[in-house]
């Protein structure tokens, strides 16, 4: 955390211009280290005094550097929503709000939200002829060399050391990903729905609109009569994403054909309220890593959760605290959890049976231990996109694919990577707390749980695999082999890349 590149980037991030620490000048050259002190996990050090009489808790977390008590500041802050603050043009302070609302906050909000402030999706002037490269290493050679290209073209237009650049197996194997969504989607249509319905298609973050683009035209060269009732729909809640989807669009050899087929919906998903009767399919592929979470702790004694917030102060410094009274959509996820996982008891910091009891309170009865367990990330916002597919798109059918699992430094259950970029080298940071709107936060997902609440809420039965199980069925595997025999389009034992990605089907 303390090398000199991560130095210049917080030196950036928090000088006195953005009005977010200190106005003063030993704050602009201090500006990582200060901010960092406030937004480690600490602990209190012993447990007999964090409840009061009447079972309520008056746990304060203690910071690693024992800042001032803000107990204060948590009484009297207001709490806000990630929807109230979209209203804002400002970062906030003297407020607190959930943890999901700060990240939500954080990744979207519309004036200096990650995704609206750093849409820049890599994509290849051409794909990549695999058959001509002759093994994985010089792929990733190929891949890295265009990275620098792709980069040097956008610097010449205007340098940015701060540029966040991500791809996508989308844009790193088209139109072969793309092609192989479209095959599913055309035999999932056709075994069930074709003639009496369209092949009506919805996708949700959809980057710079290259999958809606491929499958569009593979089923226009491929199946006419299919193509002739399809109805692709983007839901963006990015206008310059949904700008760049129809950029993206007019560089189709079908431009003219696709326009009838194609609506861009500029709204983000969670404000949808339109229902939609007919069948229909629903794609989410990358993107509810980026759905914010919720965070608990557990009492290593009593077993009591307790829920996450943060507060930010007069000088926009960050604050993390727990407390005993659960809100009622973590309360809800929690009961779901409880009825529907096929692992009883579910899996929490608690419940890992390498941690038992004993142990875990032998642990915390030491000098200097944590007062409760490490944090668990809850995908409450998932709960709720499950909500407003049952409610509003009752007969749809999902396809979701995300990552199984990340190398993470930040400590807890299902924790997030937080990462930002810097002179185009990726910077990670140990907490999930820092400056609005520079920082990329992405989660692994459950998929046993995700499939156990998606089936709870929907009653849909569904279908998990791996990326490689779900492409070797649909995906054109001769067009994507290198001369070596590898399949970079496969995970797993085929030396491909995304060996960490599950896929979700509704049945």
């Amino acid at each position: 955390m303390d090398s000199p590149a991560i130095n210049q980037i917080f030196r950036q991030l928090f000088a006195p211009a953005r009005g977010c620490l200190r106005r003063h000048a030993q704050a602009a050259q201090n500006g990582f280290q200060q901010n960092l002190s406030h937004t480690r996990r600490g602990y209190a050090t012993r447990r007999r005094t964090d409840y009061m009489g009447d079972g309520q808790s008056n746990w304060q977390q203690r910071l690693d550097h024992f800042p001032r008590d803000v107990s204060k500041q948590i009484r009297e802050y207001p709490r806000l929503t990630a929807k109230e603050l979209a209203r804002r043009s400002q970062r906030p302070t003297r407020v607190k709000m959930f943890t999901r609302d700060f990240i939500d906050d954080s990744l979207y909000n519309p004036n200096y939200g990650y995704f609206p402030r750093n849409a820049t999706i890599f994509n290849l002037a051409e794909p990549f002829d695999f058959n001509s490269i002759e093994d994985g290493a010089k792929f990733q050679k190929l891949v890295d060399q265009s990275y620098i290209e792709f980069e040097d073209d956008l610097d010449a237009i205007q340098q940015d050391d701060l540029r966040q650049l991500w791809h996508t197996p989308t844009e790193l194997f088209r139109p072969y990903y793309g092609e192989a969504v479209a095959r599913w989607l055309v035999a999932n249509y056709k075994a069930s729905l074709y003639p009496y319905h369209d092949l009506v298609i919805y996708e949700i973050g959809a980057g710079n609109g290259t999958l809606m683009c491929n499958i569009l035209d593979h089923i226009r060269e491929t199946d006419m009569d299919v193509y002739h009732r399809t109805k692709f729909r983007i839901i963006e809640i990015s206008q310059s994403l949904a700008e760049m989807q129809n950029t993206s669009l007019r560089h189709s050899r079908y431009f003219t054909d696709h326009l009838e087929h194609i609506q861009i919906i500029n709204k983000s998903i969670f404000d949808w309220d339109t229902h939609v009767p007919e069948p229909s399919f629903f794609l989410a592929l990358e993107v509810i890593d980026n759905f914010a979470h919720d965070t608990l702790r557990y009492d290593p004694y009593t077993e009591q959760p307790l829920q996450g917030s943060v507060l930010i102060d007069e000088e926009g410094r960050f604050y993390e605290y727990y407390e005993p009274n659960l809100d009622d959509l973590v309360s809800r996820f929690l009961r779901l959890r409880r009825a529907a996982s096929r692992h009883q008891p579910p899996r929490t910091p608690i419940s890992r049976p390498f941690y038992p009891p004993w142990l875990r309170k032998v642990r915390h009865s030491l000098p200097f231990a944590p007062n409760l367990t490490v944090p668990e990330y809850l995908p409450t916002r998932l709960l709720q996109f499950f909500d407003i597919l049952t409610t509003h798109f009752p007969h749809h059918r999902l396809l979701i694919s995300d990552f199984t699992k990340l190398a993470t430094p930040i400590p807890g259950l299902n924790a997030p990577i937080a990462q930002t970029r810097y002179k185009r080298e990726n910077v990670m940071v140990t907490t999930p707390y820092i400056h609005q709107g520079y920082f990329d936060i992405f989660f692994p997902t459950d998929f046993e749980l995700m499939e156990d609440i998606y089936r709870a809420v929907t009653g849909k039965l569904t279908r998990v695999c791996s990326h490689a199980d779900f492409l070797g069925s649909w995906a054109d595997i001769e067009s994507t082999r290198l001369k070596s025999g590898e399949n970079v389009l496969l995970g797993g034992d085929m030396g491909g890349w995304y060996a960490n990605v599950g896929v979700m089907i509704t049945a």
